[in-house]
């Protein structure tokens, strides 16, 4: 042979090596990493995104934030970046606070306690704003400390520790001007305090110092100096823990040598598969996997092929079925919240609704986005519900809390029509949906599933799901507590959450039904006074009935088209449009008059049944 044909060869098995490495490493990619694989994508031009929901979930408000409050722990209305643990047969949760905005010092950190998930307690200071020393300058920085106060920002919450004591974790920051970053590398430390199972705190304690702070200059000992030999001890685990390390490195030194990965990605948590590699999450969905417990990350963390995500936190677990699931929003916005199952950890095959409402903010205040956001669950050493559901927690606008119980399995369809009588079950309440702020609940009460609304700005919401139908017939009883105010609607759904028909008792005593433009009369209701409701739809020509204690059914045409219909809704005040991807990025004013609740409108569910028309 020639040279030129050696060559020729030699580009050829050249060429043919590149393509067998490119090749291994897509195979390679196939297998590790995380993904979506359904076809399912949410539409930010509604809140729910038209997403169907995983049945049963429970969203509850723990904190209204409210300045009219004489406690400054629930007068702070930016409230944001909640963690959750379960310890001692109880949730905690904690979140952080300033007085109006994000990085708007002072700041602190508070605690809720819950027996249920369902009723928590009125919110306390377990890291209270901390002075920044006089004439403290940032490295490369001008602006000097003067009677300054830090601000809080933590990624990590708790710590349980291997002798089971319960740590409460927080960040003192520094945002001196405008602008300036908590997360810079140079703010003072974290600190840690232990959380008694009389509910009381231990002392407050450095775990970490930045470069510029140490046990002279800080208002706090260092934890070695504790003298309590469990403390210590939680801490070097803590310190020798990668996994929790890496939960640090954003407001951490640059050059912290116990963070594995020293790069700028944010909000880490993480999962173990079943072949005990650590999967890693980050903000925008990036991910990446650990073969030795988070020491080291081979892949640099890329984007999680078929995920949507933007700048807000993504949460992972492997589920109580042995099943995973991540909690995210997946769009570029901060709405709706949003759950996806895999079988082995790696493939995500759907996209069901967590939270698709978003209630209406109240103050205005620096880079409070709408929506529910930066969701967390309970990492793995922090405690298992007792019910074996998942639970994750949130904020609401930067300004409420909430957090939302899960049902495991998670399921996305009914396969049985439904008898729901609340006065034989109560229980049959496990199977609704719900989204209950404090001044609207929704709860059982009296044999019945109450809704109830004394807020000014939000509404209560229970829906069910029944099997997909095109000819469905649909029966409710239901009391109101007063005819001369409140708002009542009811609407059939399809799967993606829109309405064909919507029946209102409005604050007059009447029932009406929207028909286009205009809403048509059906009859009045009475306070205190049981009715039962009829509904049959023939989602092909359109037209439905409606019959009120058995009188004879009244004619109506759909206010729009679907070609089936598989939820009922319960929600006491309009559906909301506001915002929408269009609106402005940040709003800086309050709405008025939302301080003080409105006379109160009460609504029982007494049963709803469903079935099939021939």
């Amino acid at each position: 042979m020639g040279e030129s044909t050696d060559k020729k060869i030699e580009e050829i098995m050249r060429s043919l090596l590149l393509i067998a490495v490119f090749m291994f490493s897509l195979s390679l990619s196939a297998q590790d990493t995380v993904r979506y694989i359904g076809k399912t994508l949410s539409n930010v031009d509604y809140h729910h995104g038209q997403l169907s929901p995983a049945i049963g979930v429970h969203n509850i408000q723990t904190l209204r934030a409210n300045r009219a409050d004489k406690n400054e722990t629930s007068s702070w209305t930016y409230n944001h970046a909640p963690m959750l643990a379960y310890w001692n047969n109880q949730f905690y949760l904690e979140y952080l606070s300033n007085p109006v905005g994000e990085h708007v010092a002072p700041g602190q950190t508070l605690l809720q306690i819950s027996t249920n998930g369902y009723q928590w307690t009125e919110p306390v200071v377990i890291f209270p704003p901390y002075k920044i020393p006089d004439g403290f300058v940032k490295e490369g920085k001008k602006d000097t400390a003067r009677n300054s106060f830090a601000v809080m920002h933590q990624r990590i919450g708790f710590y349980t520790s291997k002798a089971n004591k319960l740590y409460a974790l927080g960040y003192y920051g520094i945002c001196l001007v405008k602008g300036d970053d908590p997360n810079d590398g140079n703010g003072i430390g974290r600190v840690i305090r232990e959380i008694k199972t009389d509910g009381s705190f231990g002392p407050i304690f450095f775990l970490r110092y930045n470069h510029s702070f140490n046990e002279k200059n800080t208002s706090y000992p260092f934890y070695k100096s504790s003298g309590d030999a469990a403390l210590i001890s939680a801490c070097e685990e803590f310190l020798s823990n990668p996994l929790l390390m890496m939960q640090t490195v954003e407001e951490g030194d640059r050059n912290d040598p116990l963070i594995p990965l020293q790069k700028d990605f944010k909000a880490f948590n993480y999962y173990r598969l079943p072949n005990k590699n650590i999967v890693g999450l980050w903000k925008y969905a990036l991910t990446s996997i650990s073969k030795d417990g988070g020491k080291t990350w081979p892949m640099n963390p890329t984007r999680a092929p078929g995920f949507v995500n933007a700048n807000a936190k993504i949460w992972g677990q492997q589920t109580s079925d042995g099943k995973f699931a991540t909690v995210y929003n997946p769009s570029e916005f901060r709405w709706p919240l949003a759950l996806s199952v895999s079988d082995d950890g790696l493939k995500y095959k759907n996209l069901l609704l967590v939270n698709g409402e978003i209630s209406s903010m109240r103050y205005g205040g620096a880079y409070k986005s709408y929506g529910p956001q930066y969701v967390r669950g309970i990492q793995e050493m922090d405690g298992k519900p007792a019910d074996k559901n998942m639970w994750v927690t949130y904020s609401m606008n930067k300004e409420d809390i909430w957090i939302s119980r899960i049902p495991v399995p998670v399921k996305d369809k009914e396969t049985r029509h439904l008898n729901d009588d609340f006065s034989l079950n109560p229980l049959c309440m496990q199977s609704w949906n719900i989204f209950s702020p404090l001044w609207c609940k929704v709860e059982t009460f009296n044999q019945s599933l109450q809704l109830s609304d004394q807020d000014p700005y939000d509404y209560a919401k229970a829906e069910r799901l029944f099997p997909e139908s095109k000819k469905v017939k649909v029966e409710f009883a239901f009391t109101a507590g007063q005819q001369d105010h409140g708002t009542l609607e009811i609407e059939l759904t399809d799967g993606k959450g829109m309405p064909c028909l919507r029946i209102m008792l409005d604050s007059t005593g009447s029932i009406l039904t929207k028909q286009g433009y205009r809403n048509k009369s059906l009859g009045k209701y009475k306070a205190n006074e049981k009715m039962v409701v009829t509904i049959e739809l023939n989602t092909a020509s359109r037209f439905y009935t409606v019959s009120l204690n058995g009188s004879k059914p009244a004619n109506n045409i759909c206010f729009a088209p679907v070609a089936s219909v598989e939820r009922i809704v319960f929600r006491t005040g309009s559906i909301r449009h506001f915002p929408d991807a269009e609106t402005p990025t940040d709003q800086s004013y309050d709405l008025f008059n939302t301080e003080v609740p409105v006379k109160n409108a009460r609504y029982s569910i007494h049963y709803l049944k469903t079935k099939t028309l021939p």
